[in-house]
């Protein structure tokens, strides 16, 4: 038996190692970019700052990076004029260096890692996180080593929000094989009873009807005193309605509410506010970072000065990197070196590759610019009308493939630069992929985007009688008197994305 053998020829596309880290670079906004040059700054003695071009006068320097950005890439040899201490490849080759000719590892790296720092000191937030403000509210509780076990077995289960999720048989059966302890569902509930006295309150609840009933017990038990009879009917009945009511509570079916309570309308919104006004996640809070660590910074300032717009990278995105001098000239006294020994061979390489790679570096940046550039500009052109007014119904349709025939990038790269980068405008700061939209096609003929048609019906629903809220069938028919030829899937689509209810849970009393 003989093994056939056939010789087939294949086109495959493949990224190289500078494409792949093109494609990153992209992927990252004006806070990360930042801090990936530093990285590159501290991995590689051959790459520098010009500090004259950082010191000096900010409009100037800020010209200067956009006449670099306007240049090729491939127009910056006079920047970094390394190739005349080039030695040949064949000496390079004459020792084996163990990476077998490869490109330098970080430049096929598919993300970054930078190496730790043993004396760098890490800010510690001074916040309790809800764990420990429970156990130091367990603490002062008078319990025996077993129940503390439990009851710190139940904190330990309790969910982001301050829920505990998990039924209390399989909190016994961890009990059991983690502590060897045998303990009946009853104790455990005792004990959970103990725990949701604990503030916030709320917390421990297993489901949202047990986590408002507790804070409106908790309200009536410590404000009596202060609470006016009438106020105190109302939590009464408050807790009534979510032990006997609570299903009708969540399906907003008021009026069925009202009509088995026997209640005025001036009682059932007093009896609703009392529930509304409670903590549903009483967990969240303690989870929640600081506002000051959720900020955004963006990645172009679009500015309308004399009904003209103007674009500007933010300065973040271009640091002016340069190959350093010292470097070169160390090459170039190498290069020009009459001993030429191992040793010194092996100096000119490690040289030469941090120089190359600086190069290369340099090179990935400015091209990260003008690819961010020229997408923002055709962006710019595309929603001209939104950038001169900020009116959302100036936005016009735009697909990621409109921006990709107008400025010949792949689509996938339009894609990587409007998901992750944001433009400060003089109507507020918005994410590039906002601006994209499909076309919804008017009576008349004429294409609009569906952001214009969101923001309609939005606006309908604002205005709409709270008391009687449009169904979908009706936004469908405004929307159509207006010419928008939409079906009634569609607008209830729309207002699913807008994150608005449906009409009846939108019903106010």
């Amino acid at each position: 038996m003989s093994l056939g053998q056939s010789l087939q020829q294949r086109q495959l596309q493949r990224l190289s190692p500078q494409q792949i880290q093109l494609m990153k670079l992209l992927q990252l906004p004006s806070a990360q970019i930042e801090q990936r040059v530093k990285e590159e700054l501290e991995e590689n003695p051959a790459l520098e700052v010009n500090l004259d071009l950082l010191d000096g006068d900010a409009s100037t320097a800020s010209e200067e990076m956009k006449d670099e950005l306007l240049q090729g890439v491939n127009d910056d040899e006079e920047a970094v004029p390394v190739d005349e201490y080039e030695i040949s490849n064949e000496e390079l080759n004459e020792y084996n260096y163990d990476d077998d000719g490869d490109i330098a590892d970080y430049k096929t790296k598919d993300d970054y890692y930078p190496e730790l720092d043993d004396d760098k000191v890490t800010p510690i937030r001074a916040e309790q996180s809800l764990h420990e403000q429970l156990m130091d509210q367990l603490s002062m509780l008078d319990l025996g080593e077993d129940a503390f076990k439990i009851a710190e077995q139940i904190i330990g289960s309790l969910d982001d929000d301050g829920y505990l999720r998990r039924a209390l048989q399989s909190i016994a059966d961890d009990l059991a094989f983690k502590q060897g302890m045998l303990v009946a569902e009853k104790t455990i509930e005792n004990i959970l009873i103990k725990i949701q006295g604990f503030d916030p309150v709320g917390i421990a609840a297993r489901n949202l009807q047990e986590c408002l009933l507790l804070q409106l017990k908790r309200k009536l038990e410590s404000d009596d005193r202060e609470n006016r009879n009438d106020q105190k009917e109302h939590i009464l009945i408050a807790i009534h309605v979510l032990e006997k009511h609570f299903e009708e509570f969540t399906r907003k079916h008021y009026d069925k509410i009202q009509r088995s309570l026997h209640l005025t309308d001036a009682e059932i919104k007093s009896v609703l506010h009392q529930i509304v006004m409670l903590n549903p996640k009483p967990g969240a809070e303690f989870g929640q970072q600081n506002d000051a660590e959720n900020y955004i910074i963006p990645d172009f300032t679009v500015l309308i000065n004399n009904g003209k717009l103007e674009i500007s990278l933010n300065s973040r995105n271009a640091p002016p990197l340069v190959v350093s001098d010292d470097y070169k000239m160390m090459l170039k006294e190498y290069d020009l070196g009459q001993k030429k020994d191992k040793a010194q061979k092996e100096a000119v390489f490690f040289i030469k590759q941090k120089i190359d790679a600086a190069k290369w570096f340099i090179e990935m940046i400015q091209q990260r610019h003008q690819t961010l550039l020229m997408t923002m500009r055709a962006i710019l052109l595309h929603q001209e009308g939104f950038f001169l007014s900020g009116d959302t119904t100036q936005l016009r349709p735009m697909i990621l493939k409109d921006i990709a025939e107008k400025t010949g990038l792949d689509v996938s790269t339009v894609s990587r630069v409007a998901n992750s980068k944001y433009v400060q405008t003089e109507f507020g700061t918005y994410l590039l992929k906002f601006f994209f939209s499909e076309s919804l096609t008017t009576e008349s003929g004429e294409e609009v985007s569906t952001k214009e048609v969101k923001a309609i019906l939005e606006e309908l629903i604002d205005q709409e009688d709270k008391h009687k809220p449009l169904s979908d069938d009706e936004l469908t028919d405004q929307l159509q008197a207006k010419g928008y030829n939409i079906a009634r899937r569609t607008v209830a689509k729309y207002r699913e994305q807008l994150n608005i209810s449906v009409a009846r849970l939108r019903k106010e009393l």
